[in-house]
């Protein structure tokens, strides 16, 4: 019975979790005139803007620089949106917390499930970019949802693990921006590794971005397979992320609503 019933509240937390997420995206859509377009709108923007910096103002002689890039910086703005969005949303959400007791695990979580769904949208249209312009669909894609996997994972073992510990820290937040900036420009989103010296390659892959975006590429452009290695090291590191960061917010479950900002 007792069984029963946590099933039964993991399925009620799970419905509830989507509903928030519906919601949150459906009120954010009716706010602009643009609507769910605006979603499109907004990061073709912020690509265009590095494209023309990077791709022709800096001349990158990369060979099909516009997907290469374009693949870059869908990944990593996914990832850093829902990271970003998501580490603060115990403290966004605290009127709430002190209206209804709910697991805090599910804030975060519906932050990185909005984002998503975004990044959905996103990679639809960058798909279709690609088979436009000469890059069709591959035997390769068959393990293009593992590498997806492999970075949702990475994103919640983050997002947890920053939203467990910024109510404490909330200058936190501004830290975070700060290090995602650097890191950003040694992602590998603008370059290859191939030109960067040998020497400092085990260095670049100490970033799990870095390799998540390599192997995106190689999956949608180069039609070869990812560092299935790499990839399970970084979904297992993320796994144990995951797990000791939820713990870390059950930890503090009745806290975060006594905190003071």
């Amino acid at each position: 019975m007792k069984q029963e019933n946590t099933w039964q509240m993991i399925a009620r937390y799970t419905e509830l979790v989507f509903y928030k997420t519906y919601a949150d995206l459906r009120a954010e859509s009716a706010r602009t005139y643009l609507g769910i377009l605006w979603w499109i709108f907004e990061p073709t923007m912020y690509m265009a803007i590095f494209y023309v910096v990077f791709g022709v103002a800096m001349q990158q002689g990369t060979p099909n620089f516009v997907q290469f890039l374009l693949i870059g910086l869908t990944a990593w703005q996914w990832m850093k949106s829902s990271v970003s969005h998501g580490s603060e949303s115990i403290l966004m959400y605290r009127p709430l917390m002190q209206q209804a007791h709910l697991p805090k695990v599910l804030f975060p979580s519906i932050l990185i499930l909005t984002d998503t769904t975004k990044f959905l949208f996103i990679l639809i249209i960058l798909l279709a970019y690609l088979w436009i312009t000469g890059f069709p669909v591959t035997q390769s894609y068959l393990v293009l949802p593992l590498v997806l996997g492999v970075e949702f994972l990475f994103i919640l073992a983050l997002t947890y693990f920053f939203a467990a510990i910024v109510p404490f820290l909330p200058d936190l937040r501004f830290v975070i921006e700060n290090v995602f900036q650097a890191v950003f420009f040694g992602s590998g989103i603008f370059f290859s590794v191939v030109s960067i010296p040998e020497q400092y390659h085990f260095y670049f892959y100490l970033n799990p971005m870095a390799t998540l975006i390599e192997d995106l590429r190689n999956v949608l452009m180069y039609n070869t397979m990812p560092d299935f290695q790499a990839l399970a090291i970084i979904g297992f590191g993320s796994l144990i992320g995951i797990i000791g960061s939820i713990l870390l917010i059950s930890r503090f479950e009745y806290t975060y609503p006594k905190i003071t900002v």
